[in-house]
């Protein structure tokens, strides 16, 4: 299952992370759907009901839009179906957090949105799973192993399983190129060589009220049995989308029809994980420490590994002035608002990486 993420980018960075290249080769930026980028919150512990970044076709909001077109949403997670009746959608007696790629058919709330081809992919830094011991449970961060700037090369040292290397020519969110193009706005972008982001393929809904109001629209994430590097921790894991190509055409509803974007989702042995503290555990909790490593034998710091070394480093050479913070008050076992208002994601990460690693 999926029922707990982070996504710790601020919109003009979820935007860069997520170029494209357009079937004329041109290298594109999505846009952010209007007013949805307010709508999105940064968040280093995000559960379902919270708005998260959704990457679709942009022919879901204009049909004469060009066929390649994507636009970045922000959706509520928790898919509520186009035909639900009450006025409250809360009042929704199950989950659809997470949607079973094996059931897609054989449910209304899922068939309905992927029969019309409302397909969209999730986008997160990464995912946390619960591995159940004897006494509670585990908590690990699970995401994309990470390269060190645009070209792609493997970080030295790079600690994770054999079973989770990465085809690094794949990448689902590559770096701009040297010589990037004009995005459609007209303006040259940088590389972006920040966090590569997950992609998770999901399914998304429009609702409107029934006395009327705003149009709701909200997703869910396919989830499949888990690969073998993470069957350890548990038995589901959600659909990856690996690679631009694979984003490309499950997106494409128009030209790749339902059965055919079925196929794609595969159980793929391609991520990394390490295990967090169990701070992480209470979604109120939203702080860097969330997805520190911890060592599980030990009290002491942890070595860590490439990937977070990579976001470390990252963390450390933003600029905080052009990231939209996460809100880090909204438990009250954390700072008074004065002083997370004075601290901010890049300094957050620094004081949790120097205070010792918890353990469950």
């Amino acid at each position: 299952m999926c029922g707990r993420t982070a996504c710790t980018l601020a919109p003009d960075e979820v935007s860069r992370a997520c170029s494209y290249r357009n079937r004329g080769g041109r290298r594109r930026q999505p846009r952010w759907r209007d007013g949805d980028a307010d709508k999105y919150r940064p968040s280093y512990n995000k559960s379902p009901q919270s708005m998260s970044p959704v990457l679709l076709s942009q022919r879901h909001f204009d049909k004469n839009a060009p066929v390649d077109e994507c636009v970045l949403a922000s959706m509520r997670w928790g898919l509520v179906p186009g035909w639900f009746k009450e006025n409250d959608p809360s009042k929704m007696q199950y989950s659809t957090s997470n949607c079973r790629s094996e059931s897609i058919l054989q449910k209304k709330s899922y068939k309905d949105p992927l029969i019309k081809g409302q397909r969209c992919v999730i986008l997160a830094d990464g995912f946390y799973e619960w591995r159940r011991q004897e006494k509670g449970k585990q908590p690990f961060f699970i995401y994309f192993p990470q390269t060190q700037g645009p070209s792609q090369e493997k970080t030295e040292n790079q600690d994770v399983p054999a079973t989770s290397a990465r085809n690094k020519e794949n990448s689902v969110c590559p770096a701009l190129e040297s010589s990037p193009d004009l995005t459609e706005g007209g303006e040259a972008e940088g590389e972006w060589t920040g966090w590569k982001l997950l992609t998770m393929a999901g399914l998304f809904d429009c609702w409107t009220p029934p006395g009327g109001g705003e149009p709701l629209y909200t997703y869910s994430v396919i989830t499949v049995n888990a690969s073998p590097g993470l069957q350890s921790i548990h038995d589901r894991m959600p659909a990856i989308l690996d690679g631009e190509e694979e984003v490309r055409r499950w997106l494409d509803f128009g030209k790749v029809k339902s059965l055919d974007a079925l196929e794609l989702l595969q159980s793929k042995d391609i991520l990394t994980f390490h295990p967090v503290s169990s701070i992480v555990n209470n979604s109120r909790n939203n702080s860097p420490e969330c997805l520190q490593p911890v060592d599980l034998n030990s009290k002491k710091e942890p070595k860590p590994t490439a990937s977070s070394k990579m976001m470390k480093s990252w963390l450390t050479s933003s600029a905080p002035s052009k990231r939209k913070q996460p809100d880090t008050c909204e438990s009250k076992e954390q700072k008074t608002k004065a002083q997370c208002k004075r601290t901010g994601a890049v300094q957050q990460w620094l004081q949790g990486a120097n205070k010792k690693a918890r353990t469950k």
